[in-house]
């Protein structure tokens, strides 16, 4: 294994990413789309409630409009990193095993995948974490955007993971799309949940600790280290599931 070829492969995979435009595009416009849709759709009425995460006793005071402009932050952080993800794999599936004939070994290209995606989720906390506070005052901004971060770790593991079992990109996206809007686009709406029977089933979905944890971040001053190490629990059960198919698939005779 060679620095080299870990550098080349990462800077392969950027180029990539920065030509396709319409990516870029995306990356910038969709969470600004989804919080200027809250900012002219929701009241600035109080909305009491409680976070799951933390003691039964603690209510949260925050307008509809302040928890709505988080919770679809980390949506949209979480929509983004797990379409990239999948992208990642599958766009670059006979790329990666031709590189591999020609010398690579799995490791190095694994390596540059991660790093690609590292940058990716940095990028996309930091962009979603500072644009929602200039729509609505973060208590604690670097600890929301390390929820953000949180959260792109566990949806781009998962979408590591469809990306190395699925090789048609139809499927999955439709694999994408289903579970990030059920799970990070409906149920962990902490409004939802609050009022939500069998409320077990939500906390076990992948969005649950990384949004407790950028909820909690957010908007209070409690320690949210609980849900924090829960969330990267659960992402490193995608994360490493989806690198054992990929050497799997990389293998060669």
């Amino acid at each position: 294994m060679t620095a080299n070829k870990i550098i080349t492969g990462l800077s392969m995979i950027l180029r990539m990413l920065v030509r396709q435009k319409i990516v870029i595009i995306l990356l910038l416009i969709i969470p600004a789309f989804f919080l200027t849709i809250v900012e002219f759709t929701t009241s600035d009425r109080m909305l009491p409630f409680q976070l799951a995460s933390l003691d039964d006793d603690v209510f949260i005071n925050i307008s509809e409009k302040g928890i709505s402009f988080i919770f679809f932050a980390v949506a949209s952080s979480g929509f983004l990193v797990s379409f990239l993800a999948l992208n990642l794999i599958q766009k670059n599936n006979t790329v990666n095993r031709r590189l591999i004939i020609c010398g690579y070994h799995p490791v190095e290209l694994l390596i540059s995948i991660l790093l690609a995606l590292f940058l990716v989720i940095v990028l996309i906390a930091v962009y979603v974490g500072v644009l929602t506070n200039a729509f609505y005052t973060i208590n604690n901004l670097g600890r929301f955007i390390l929820g953000l971060v949180l959260i792109g770790f566990v949806y781009g593991s998962y979408g590591l993971t469809v990306g190395s079992l699925i090789k048609v990109e139809l499927e999955g996206i439709l694999m994408i799309v289903l579970l990030v809007n059920i799970d990070v686009g409906w149920l962990q709406n902490p409004l939802f949940y609050a009022e939500a029977q069998n409320q077990i089933i939500i906390k076990y979905l992948p969005a649950y600790f990384p949004s407790q944890t950028a909820i909690i971040t957010a908007v209070t001053d409690y320690s949210a280290a609980a849900a924090t190490v829960n969330g990267i629990l659960y992402g490193l059960v995608f994360f490493i599931f989806s690198m054992l198919i990929f050497f799997y698939k990389m293998r060669t005779k």
